[in-house]
C-alpha cells in the first residue's frame, strides 16, 4: 500500500527540482511522476504552482534558518554561538538550494521570501554581536560582513568551479574570517 503524500513531500520534491534545474524545473507533472503520484495529489495540497514554490522556499527556510537559529539559541555564550554558526554554515556540504534561490532572487514568489530569510539571518547575527556588547551600528556592520562573506564565498566557489578555495584550505579561511569579524 502506498503511503499518502504530505504537503512536505511535495515541498521537498519541489526544492530538489529547484536545485537540479532552477525555478522552471518546479513543474507539477514531472514532480508528481517523481513522487509516483498524480496531479490530483498536488491539487489536494496546493491551489497552484506558486503555492508549491512558496511551500518549498518556506520548507528550506525552516530547515536552514529557523532550525539552525533554534539550535544555536541553546548556546548562551554569544562568542561560542557565532563560532558554531560559522562552523555550520561555512562547513555545509550542500549549498545547492542556497545557490538556486539566490539565482532566482528576482522571482516574484521566491524574492520576498528570500529577503525575509536574509533579514532573519542578519538579525540573528546582529543579536549575537549585540550580546558581545558591540554598539548597534558596529554589530550590524559585522553581521553584514559575516553574511556577505558566506554568500560571496559560495557564489565565488560556484563561479570558479569550486577551485577558489579547496576543502583543505577552508578551515584556515574560516579561522581568518572569524578573526576579522569577531575581533
Amino acid at each position: 500500500m502506498k503511503r499518502k503524500l504530505a504537503r512536505e513531500d511535495w515541498a521537498d520534491a519541489a526544492l530538489e527540482a529547484l536545485c537540479e534545474g532552477g525555478v522552471a524545473a518546479i513543474a507539477v507533472e514531472p514532480i508528481a511522476a517523481k513522487l509516483g503520484t498524480t496531479k490530483g495529489s498536488f491539487y489536494w495540497h496546493f491551489a497552484n504552482r506558486d503555492a508549491l514554490v512558496e511551500a518549498a522556499v518556506r520548507r528550506w527556510a525552516e530547515q536552514h534558518t529557523e532550525a539552525l537559529i533554534t539550535l544555536l539559541d541553546g548556546i548562551s555564550d554569544p562568542v561560542r554561538r557565532l563560532r558554531e554558526l560559522f562552523e555550520l554554515v561555512f562547513g555545509a556540504k550542500d549549498e545547492r538550494a542556497e545557490l538556486a534561490l539566490l539565482a532566482h532572487a528576482g522571482d516574484p514568489v521566491i524574492g520576498p521570501l528570500l529577503a525575509d530569510v536574509t533579514a532573519r539571518r542578519v538579525e540573528f547575527i546582529v543579536r549575537c554581536f549585540r550580546e558581545m556588547d558591540c554598539p548597534e551600528t558596529e554589530a550590524h556592520h559585522r553581521a553584514l560582513l559575516a553574511y556577505t562573506a558566506f554568500v560571496g564565498l559560495i557564489q565565488a566557489q560556484r563561479a570558479s568551479g569550486g577551485t577558489l578555495l579547496s576543502a583543505t584550505e577552508r578551515p584556515a579561511y574560516l579561522d581568518f574570517l572569524r578573526g576579522i569579524i569577531t575581533r
